[in-house]
């Protein structure tokens, strides 16, 4: 299992890698697969918005992009892009700490990387209660309580 961080475009300390570990093996060893690989690269706006036209043809913001690389079904591995600047911006619209927010976003992802889709009313009420139960777990805290001044 490996997880790494990186950044493009910003500077930005992501949370530590140890418990963004402890919480995501938690996380995909609930549901009996196996964390792989994750690179989770954060990012501003222009540079996600750039990816989400040439990868998804979609000309929008967004807050999340996830390219999965498993050649398993039960195996979690793959790329999350993150824009720091859109997860800055939903915490305030959402009266949220900048770690539960990018905490969400974080999860968001895996919970992609693990079969679940948002496409759909049905599939994102589903994956909003994913992300809930995943950030209600313990080891989700050090995430959730990790602070990054802007």
């Amino acid at each position: 299992m490996s997880i790494a961080c990186f950044t493009e475009n910003i500077a930005f300390a992501p949370p530590p890698v140890v418990s963004l570990a402890a919480w995501l093996e938690e996380v995909v060893g609930e549901e009996e697969k196996e964390l792989i690989q994750l690179n989770f690269i954060f990012c501003d706006d222009t540079y996600l918005h750039a990816l989400n036209v040439e990868h998804l043809q979609h000309d929008t913001l967004t807050d999340v992009i996830t390219f999965d690389y498993a050649d398993k079904a039960d195996h979690v591995e793959g790329d999350i892009y993150i824009s720091v600047d859109t997860v800055h911006t939903n915490a305030k619209e959402r009266d949220l700490p900048f770690g539960h927010e990018i905490s969400r976003v974080i999860v968001h992802g895996v919970l992609h990387l693990m079969g679940y889709e948002d496409k759909t009313q049905a599939s994102r009420a589903q994956m909003r209660v994913q992300e809930d139960r995943c950030l209600a777990l313990p080891s989700a805290q050090a995430v959730i309580g990790w602070s990054y001044k802007r």
